[in-house]
């Protein structure tokens, strides 16, 4: 079965990450936290035995710390996050894969474990989902496209429960990955070791 890894990230530059994390610490310093997510995710994907693709929110940077060999690299298409994973989804299949999952950089709790446990359950199942503690999802993955992003609003605490209710409603089977933390505000980075690591 060929396996592919999407990675979706944006372009670290000031005052366009983190956003919300900022509005406590600064644009610096929510930089530095989302630089270090960005080392840590990638530490993590590197470890995969598998094809992986790096999807950017506004340019592809052919000279960032992404190995250009071992990274396919993108340009995220689509008027939501919805649309935009779909496509990604839907490239990666044109492609030839046969099994996709598709996560974000926001994870500190990231491992090698994860992503693979993902790709272990989505050889049972239609569709692997990786619930996220502020009620959304940091991973998910299909084996073909399904219509499972059309939702009303991202970035809510609904994200995961109506996206749950999509795969029910196409009668879809689905696994769930371990519940993790998204870091997106300053209480996600309290008594991590990311706040040590920023001098938070």
């Amino acid at each position: 079965m060929k396996k592919l890894l999407i990675i979706f990230a944006k372009n670290p530059e000031m005052g366009k990450v983190k956003t919300r994390l900022a509005k406590a610490i600064g644009d610096k310093r929510a930089l530095n936290v989302y630089l270090n997510l960005l080392i840590h995710t990638q530490s993590v994907a590197d470890k995969l035995p598998i094809d992986k693709a790096l999807y950017y929110s506004r340019f592809v940077d052919e000279n960032d710390q992404w190995d250009n060999e071992v990274y396919d690299k993108h340009l995220q298409q689509g008027n939501d996050l919805g649309e935009r994973m779909k496509n990604a989804f839907r490239r990666g299949f044109q492609s030839g894969y046969d099994s996709i999952c598709l996560i974000g950089t926001d994870l500190y709790d990231l491992s090698e474990e994860v992503i693979h446990n993902a790709f272990l359950k989505l050889e049972g199942k239609d569709v692997v989902i990786g619930p996220a503690m502020d009620g959304g999802y940091y991973l998910i993955g299909m084996k073909k496209v399904h219509e499972v992003f059309d939702l009303s609003h991202w970035s809510t605490p609904n994200v995961f429960s109506e996206t749950i209710k999509l795969i029910e409603k196409n009668n879809l089977t689905y696994g769930q990955t371990r519940l993790l933390n998204d870091i997106d505000v300053l209480e996600d980075l309290k008594g991590t070791d990311l706040e040590r690591l920023t001098g938070l």
